[in-house]
């Protein structure tokens, strides 16, 4: 084979190696402590770009300043939230901006079938198509057979055909193939049948008008995209369908991630995004505006316009924007890069060096529009030099809880490499898991943030408790291990359990009883499954003798067809408040008019595999025939 080039190197990630990949080029840049990774000294290689195939993001830390194309499956079934956009949204103001980074959306493919391997009919191993169907509610855009959804073959094709744009960009330098990725709008027909669709920041992007750094919004609403509180949220709780660009991290509350959301009764309703110091669009030939608006819908027309420091004002031109295919299961509410060209600004005489605000004004009926930013725009695909940033990484302390006294614990913090930059840190309450955010100024060799944790001793069981914090870059800066903290370790013996009877013989009709008892309260609730198993001796008490609702909140299981009531799977977990000692397992039983014999039902504790405990015994309730 031929030698490779290793300064000219592209990774290309699946599903978790997608996160693997963007993870290796971090540590390239930025090396990891030496606890996380025994390599030390200068690489051999230089990585000019990743490809990420539908992939997670679980740490919400892209590598900004390596060029990347994410590939984000319309129908993935098995990364759901397509939460790979964070490797375009999370990369802004984080570095210098100079390397694009990309988002390629498949209309119709699922998770697997962009590997042979994970693809019915083509793997050695078993596969299955991820996307989950319902034949009784098929799904009207993921479902096989659809217009919209692509075979395997087709996805197969497209998945190459942008794999190989992206390494003839990033690897050979190609700018003829940028159109293809950077949100312009070209196709590349070698990717027939499948519909794609691509955005992007960066590269020759600057002066972006950005939802978040004291942007002040009239005529609109500026929107979180996590917040429980559906008045703050971009999209309310009961949204049929979701957003790429409002994945859900570790919190339920998250700063620093939002849009601006539009929504009108009638044409002509402006929004304004006044950003907090005028920007310098000088050099962008169009203004690019990555906007989304509800799945399914079409024409939605926006009238974008700008104004300078001096009051000017230009309208620049009108843009049409249309949803993409989407269901309640799919994430569709994505945005299109939409352009408008500066020349009109020109014209009219605007400082392009200071506009202190953009305008859009609908012109289509009611409707509703997001804004995830806006750039001034120019073609070109600019060299890119990582920047010297610090890496911040959160390590975690394994501590015993001890038997008495009170010992105060600090969360590790490190930082390495070079600068100064911005990294929001997020300290969990344990108990509640409620958030206390803290943005921080982080330099190599300092502690950023000091977070005492309290471990009090005890003698009564518990479950481990976890005190985490976690971390995400804001500006200048790269986050490794994004969360950690100290963690308690529960060093008591859980309380014995025993399993008697209090009413074991009943009348049908009435009620069996057994009680499930600990030696010793705990701290914590106690969870403790019980089994129904079968009778081995005489008649056992079937699904008809006990009652239907009963058995359906137990077992989840309907009475017909009548059977052994052990073959029902009635498994219940049965849970001890913290500091108590007692639960009662009940069974319901129903009176019928059939004569019969005396019927039984066995009873034993398990373990959480299901499996009867050793040393326990099984004991039997009995039913009696009422006539």
């Amino acid at each position: 084979a031929p030698r490779a080039d290793l300064s000219r190197v592209l990774l290309v990630g699946h599903s978790r190696g997608g996160e693997g990949v963007n993870r290796a080029a971090m540590d390239t840049l930025y090396p990891p402590p030496s606890a996380e990774d025994g390599y030390r000294g200068p690489v051999r290689w230089k990585i000019r770009g990743t490809v990420l195939i539908g992939p997670t993001i679980f740490g919400q830390n892209p590598v900004a300043d390596v060029p990347s194309a994410t590939i984000l499956p319309g129908c993935d079934g098995d990364v759901s939230d397509l939460q790979g956009e964070v490797y375009v949204d999370g990369t802004r103001g984080i570095s210098r901006g100079t390397a694009l980074h990309s988002a390629v959306y498949v209309v119709g493919a699922n998770h697997n079938y962009f590997n042979s391997e994970w693809t019915p009919g083509l793997s050695e191993a078993p596969s299955s198509d991820d996307f989950w169907d319902d034949e009784e509610q098929p799904d009207p855009v993921c479902s096989a057979g659809t217009p919209t959804r692509l075979t395997a073959e087709g996805q197969h094709q497209a998945g190459a055909t942008y794999i190989a744009a992206a390494a003839r960009l990033f690897v050979a330098g190609d700018d003829r193939v940028r159109p293809l990725l950077d949100g312009s709008g070209r196709r590349a027909p070698s990717a027939d049948p499948a519909r794609v669709l691509t955005h992007a920041v960066g590269a020759r992007r600057t002066a972006g008008f950005l939802p978040d750094g004291g942007v002040t919004v009239t005529g609109g609403r500026l929107c979180a995209a996590i917040d429980p509180d559906p008045a703050q949220a971009c999209l309310p709780p009961d949204t049929k369908g979701s957003s790429p660009h409002f994945a859900w991290w570790q919190t339920d509350k998250e700063a620093g991630r939002g849009a601006v959301a539009l929504n009108w009764t009638e044409p002509g309703t402006a929004t304004r995004v006044r950003p907090a110091a005028p920007l310098s669009l000088t050099g962008a030939k169009s203004l690019a505006l990555r906007v989304f608006v509800p799945p399914n819908t079409t024409g939605t027309e926006l009238d974008v316009s700008v104004t300078d420091s001096a009051g000017h004002r230009a309208r620049l031109g009108r843009v049409t924007v249309d949803g993409l295919p989407g269901s309640e299961r799919t994430a569709s509410y994505w945005a299109r890069e939409v352009r408008v060209p500066l020349t009109a600004a020109t014209r009219a005489g605007l400082d392009l060096r200071h506009v202190n605000s953009l305008e859009l004004t609908p012109r289509s009926g009611a409707g509703q529009a997001w804004l995830m930013d806006a750039w001034g725009w120019a073609p070109g695909t600019p060299a890119v030099t990582a920047a010297a940033l610090p890496r911040v990484d959160i390590g975690r302390l394994t501590v015993k809880e001890g038997d008495s006294g009170t010992l105060t614990y600090h969360v590790p913090v490190r930082v390495f490499g070079h600068g100064s930059g911005q990294v929001r840190f997020s300290v969990l309450d344990p108990d509640t898991g409620e958030t206390v955010d803290k943005l921080v100024t982080v330099r190599p060799g300092a502690t950023p943030v000091d977070v005492p944790v309290e471990v009090k001793g005890d003698t009564r069981f518990g479950y481990d408790k976890q005190h985490d914090v976690l971390a995400k870059a804001v500006h200048g800066a790269v986050v490794g291990s994004y969360r950690g903290g100290v963690t308690a370790q529960n060093d008591d013996p859980a309380p014995e359990v025993t399993l008697t009877p209090v009413t074991d013989r009943v009348t049908e009709g009435g009620t069996l009883t057994w009680r499930i008892s600990l030696s010793e309260p705990a701290d914590v609730v106690f969870w403790q499954p019980v089994l129904v198993v079968p009778v081995t001796e005489g008649a056992e008490l079937s699904t008809k003798d006990v009652d239907p609702q009963w058995l359906l909140d137990h077992a989840g299981a309907e009475t017909d067809p009548q059977r052994p009531l052990s073959e029902a799977n009635v498994w219940a977990w049965m849970n001890i408040p913290a500091g108590t000692t007692t639960a009662d397992f009940t069974v319901v039983t129903v009176a019928d008019q059939v004569t019969e014999p005396a019927e039984s039902v066995r009873l034993a504790l398990t373990d959480e595999e299901a499996r009867p405990l050793p040393g326990h015994p099984v004991l039997t309730g009995t039913v009696t025939d009422a006539s």
